[in-house]
């Protein structure tokens, strides 16, 4: 599989970490397949799916199928990871146009709780 180059304007997603999720779910709302309560649904279950490719690739990085042996890097780990993370914040941005503000505020409530101090 070739490299596709990185078009100039997403060079630096994490720069503007909340355009570029906007900017996916704009791109998947337009071309959804189903619409409506099953279509939500279905996008929450592709979170599910993301995970599974984590443990898949943790499985594989320490070569526990026996049969397969080591199949995956950690490196593969670190990028199923980070299709968790871009799943679950356009599925939440699917939920609610103030994806930033509901994940900040979420954030503060787990870092104050985990920390014992507001952020």
């Amino acid at each position: 599989m070739t490299e596709q180059a990185i078009p100039p304007a997403y060079d630096d997603p994490a720069a503007d970490l909340w355009a570029g999720i906007n900017d996916l779910w704009t791109w998947l709302d337009a071309n959804r397949p189903v619409d409506g309560q099953e279509g939500l649904l279905l996008r929450i279950l592709k979170l599910s799916e993301e995970a599974g490719e984590v443990a898949e690739a943790v499985i594989g990085a320490t070569g526990q199928n026996p049969r397969k042996g080591v199949t995956h890097t950690w490196d593969d780990v670190q990028a199923e990871l980070c299709d968790v993370v871009i799943t679950a914040l356009i599925v939440l941005r699917t939920l609610t146009p103030d994806t930033r503000e509901v994940f900040a505020r979420h954030l503060a409530r787990v870092m104050e709780r985990s920390l014992g101090q507001p952020s």
